[in-house]
């Protein structure tokens, strides 16, 4: 039974990577709806503070039970227990705290909530379940460059993150109305620096784990938000005739 649940999330592992491949032939002819690019075709509006509690909610009870159900002395590894917290504390941070601090916010169609929340049930279950019973690891784990690199990343990426999303939330004073540029913190160097953040965050988090499941959740997350930042960047230039012509798409100096 065990063998075919480790089998079974290994294979939803490259299953998440392909899907994240696929995101980047998909979503460009598709378009991605969310924010101003949301469409009456996409389903029903939902309120974007209701939405983003309840498509991120089943990435974080998802480690509570894992970690219910899990055995004591896999809990009691360092490495375990870390790699569940910077997945679960991630989370914390987007389902309980974030959604709070919207100001206004437009409304997310049902197609985006309905497929943000079976992805994070997915993912979530996957690296869960994966570090809380499968994923062996040496207690010496956490002093090796790999962990601590990849620990490090995830915090500055979820920092960058946090920051860039306060930087957009702040874009517009009290009684203001319409688009403006963002500036400040990586701003400077891309269009959207929340989803540099991101990436640079959950890579951090694959290289710690230094597991299929981490890369591939990386791997998704680059693909997907890749197709976001693209179109952020092309809107930009559009909207705005004094928009930095040096700031890249999602990567500084790159891309």
């Amino acid at each position: 039974m065990e063998l075919a649940e480790e089998h079974l999330l290994g294979t939803l592992a490259y299953l998440q990577g392909l899907l994240g491949l696929l995101n980047l032939v998909v979503l460009p002819r598709v378009g991605s709806p969310y924010g101003r690019c949301t469409s009456a075709r996409f389903g029903r509006p939902i309120p974007a503070r209701v939405a983003w509690i309840v498509q991120e909610l089943p990435a974080l009870a998802a480690p509570l039970c894992e970690c219910a159900r899990a055995s004591a002395q896999r809990l009691r590894s360092w490495p375990n227990g870390v790699l569940l917290a910077m997945f679960f504390v991630h989370y914390v941070q987007r389902s309980l705290i974030f959604p709070f601090l919207i100001r206004g916010g437009k409304p997310m169609p049902l197609y985006s909530c309905v497929a943000a929340f079976l992805f994070c049930t997915y993912n979530g279950y996957l690296q869960s379940r994966f570090l809380s019973q499968y994923a062996v690891y040496s207690d010496d784990w956490v002093t090796d460059p790999r962990f601590l690199t990849g620990f490090v990343l995830w915090l500055v990426g979820m920092l960058i993150n946090i920051h860039s999303d306060h930087i957009l939330r702040n874009l517009r004073k009290p009684g203001e109305t319409g688009y403006k540029i963002p500036r400040g913190g990586f701003f400077e160097y891309v269009s959207s620096a929340n989803y540099f953040g991101e990436v640079v965050e959950w890579c951090g988090f694959a290289l710690a784990s230094w597991s299929v499941q981490g890369a591939a959740f990386a791997l998704f997350t680059f693909c997907f938000l890749v197709s976001r930042a693209k179109h952020h960047h092309q809107w930009y230039l559009e909207k705005f005739e004094d928009y930095p012509k040096f700031r890249k798409i999602l990567i500084p100096f790159l891309f």
